[in-house]
């Protein structure tokens, strides 16, 4: 099972991650074109609140609990609890959707998804979950080589020129996880340069991060938007203390879609020390 998926669905950094995936969408949507969305790291698509091990952490009510109780909230806000409300139509917060449902709910007929997920029991609940799907295929294999195996995507004989790779690996080893993230950026850059790339991080001790981010403005992408959420200072190791989320590509003016939703964020989920980034590290020529 993934513990991170399993034991932390709805916390602080599932709030950023999935309020920021579903702005990347809007963001697709607004050409009629088809897009392809391929995400490598998509757990079992469904959580339950109520079950005993989110229950035992609490974090959903830190996380989105705080966020549905409050009124006059940013419309990127809003979309994100809209959507999430969606799977919960007696108005109590009981199940949260996984990105891989968060993309399928906002998929139109002529777009596609492809979620992949490792391990056995969290892809044969997923496959159970798209099992009538149409516009969803679930790949029971590691994420990383679908990038070489699915890149650049295509329906049929046409290619798709549009759309999102969403990297969320669990991090359980987090130095080790980054060789295998700019491997795979690498990879998709070379194969589908024009897609946008979304990788969710997770901030424990900034320092462990420099090396990484070096690493990524290495990469041949246009630009790179990094979005941070701490939701207390970054300075203990043994717990998380906020995520970001790096995108490689995004859409023109998207730091304008998130700008406002941050001190949001920061003012309801946060604790003393807490802070938000927006900062391009890199802009397009």
């Amino acid at each position: 099972m993934n513990y991170r998926h399993a034991f932390h669905a709805g916390n602080h950094a599932d709030v950023l991650k999935h309020l920021v995936l579903l702005a990347l969408l809007d963001a697709l949507k607004r050409k009629q074109s088809p897009f392809f969305v391929l995400d490598t790291h998509a757990g079992r698509g469904r959580y339950q609140l109520t079950a005993e091990e989110s229950a035992k952490t609490g974090e959903a009510r830190d996380g989105i609990g705080k966020l549905a109780v409050q009124t006059g909230l940013p419309q990127g806000i809003r979309r994100y609890l809209d959507a999430v409300a969606a799977f919960n139509p007696d108005g109590r917060f009981e199940v949260y959707p996984g990105s891989p449902l968060l993309v399928a709910q906002a998929l139109r007929e002529h777009d596609y998804l492809a979620a992949c997920e490792l391990q056995p029991e969290e892809a044969a609940a997923l496959k159970a979950l798209f099992a009538h799907a149409g516009n969803v295929a679930v790949h029971a294999r590691d994420g990383y080589g679908t990038i070489k195996a699915l890149l650049p995507p295509k329906h049929g004989a046409t290619r798709l020129a549009r759309g999102l790779v969403l990297i969320d690996p669990p991090y359980e080893a987090q130095d080790a996880e980054y060789p295998r993230v700019i491997a795979a950026l690498r990879e998709g850059l070379e194969r589908w340069p024009n897609a946008t790339y979304a990788v969710w991080y997770p901030v424990k001790q900034r320092r462990s991060l420099h090396s990484f981010l070096r690493e990524i403005l290495k990469l041949p992408a246009k630009s790179v938007l990094d979005i941070e959420l701490l939701v207390r200072a970054d300075d203990s190791p043994l717990r998380l203390n906020g995520s970001g989320m790096l995108l490689l590509n995004p859409p023109w003016q998207f730091d304008a879609d998130i700008a406002p939703v941050l001190p949001v964020l920061r003012k309801l989920l946060g604790e003393q020390g807490a802070s938000t980034r927006l900062e391009w590290l890199k802009v397009a020529a």
